[in-house]
């Protein structure tokens, strides 16, 4: 599976060039997440835009990066899905698990926040 690595200081956004996130997908896109979590990133952004499809396997590799992200204070988010992408993970009742957004500049604002946010709280501490 190909996919772009865009990093940046406090997030990296991870896009798949290919139509559909299925199992064999979902194990390369496992693979790097671990490897950007453990590296220290703990903001990530898939980027959905070339995706028109997905499986339960796809979908439960963005449940694994989430659970990385917020293990670490960060954030995992979706961007750019079709609505046939979103219709499925709800079908799947799992909407409420994903920060979902519109596009990149709209996650990068989420984590930003989030990022301010942590930065005071270990201030006050």
């Amino acid at each position: 599976m190909k996919f772009t690595v865009d990093k940046h200081e406090r997030y990296v956004v991870i896009e798949p060039l290919q139509e559909k996130l299925d199992g064999d997908a979902a194990a390369n896109l496992k693979g790097e997440f671990m490897l950007r979590n453990t590296g220290g990133q703990r903001n990530i952004v898939l980027d959905m835009n070339q995706v028109q499809d997905t499986d339960e396997a796809g979908i439960r590799t963005g449940l694994l990066a989430r659970r990385l992200c917020k293990s670490s204070g960060g954030l995992f988010i979706l961007t750019n899905l079709n609505d046939g992408v979103k219709d499925f993970i709800k079908s799947l009742g799992l909407d409420k698990y994903f920060i979902i957004t519109t596009n990149v500049e709209k996650a990068k604002d989420l984590i930003f926040g989030n990022e301010i946010r942590l930065d005071l709280k270990q201030e006050q501490n």
